[in-house]
């Protein structure tokens, strides 16, 4: 009887967390919902990514030293990649304290949005050729050959940082400097 007063109410948590989940994952399809159906307008080169200047910058050249004097200036500069590309490799995962429902509903949520995109592109015929013809397949390469400068420079800017004795972000997460930084 002890156990069934115990577990009554942790049961009943469980439910609530499960139902707000369900709840989260609809709304995260709701927003996502526009961009899904809109999709086409992607293949059709009216509606394009933009790609972050800080991208477009490293593409130009991803082993530029200028103004990458001092730890604080190459930091600052690997977290405006960190910014436009996602963390690095190095970066440990971060437990976000999700429960698991809630872990279940955004992948049922981007498997929904996933479907709704397949649905509104698949009726173009021709699409690869549409694509071509339009430039979203040249703009598409564009964003894709600016992600891997991107990343190219990152990785640069962070062994840039070990040689510098800098702590990170301005070298690889597993670094520890050697007594003080040089600068």
């Amino acid at each position: 009887m002890r156990l069934l007063i115990f577990l009554a109410p942790l049961c009943l948590l469980a439910a609530c967390n499960a139902g707000r989940s369900a709840a989260d994952g609809a709304g995260q399809f709701g927003r996502g919902l526009g961009a899904a159906a809109t999709a086409p307008l992607d293949d059709l080169n009216l509606r394009r990514e933009v790609i972050p200047i800080v991208l477009l910058q490293a593409e130009g050249n991803p082993y530029d030293r200028r103004n990458l004097n001092q730890c604080s200036t190459i930091g600052a500069e690997v977290a405006r990649l960190d910014q436009a590309l996602g963390p690095d490799t190095d970066a440990a995962p971060h437990g976000d304290g999700s429960y698991l429902s809630e872990r279940a509903a955004d992948a049922a949520a981007q498997a929904a949005l996933a479907a709704v995109r397949d649905a509104t592109t698949d009726f173009i015929p021709g699409r690869s050729w549409v694509r071509r013809l339009t430039g979203a397949e040249q703009h598409s390469r564009h964003v894709q050959r600016a992600i891997q400068a991107g990343r190219v420079r990152r990785a640069y800017l962070k062994g840039l940082g070990i040689n510098a004795n800098c702590a990170p972000p301005a070298s690889p997460a597993w670094f520890r400097p050697r007594g003080r930084s040089q600068r």
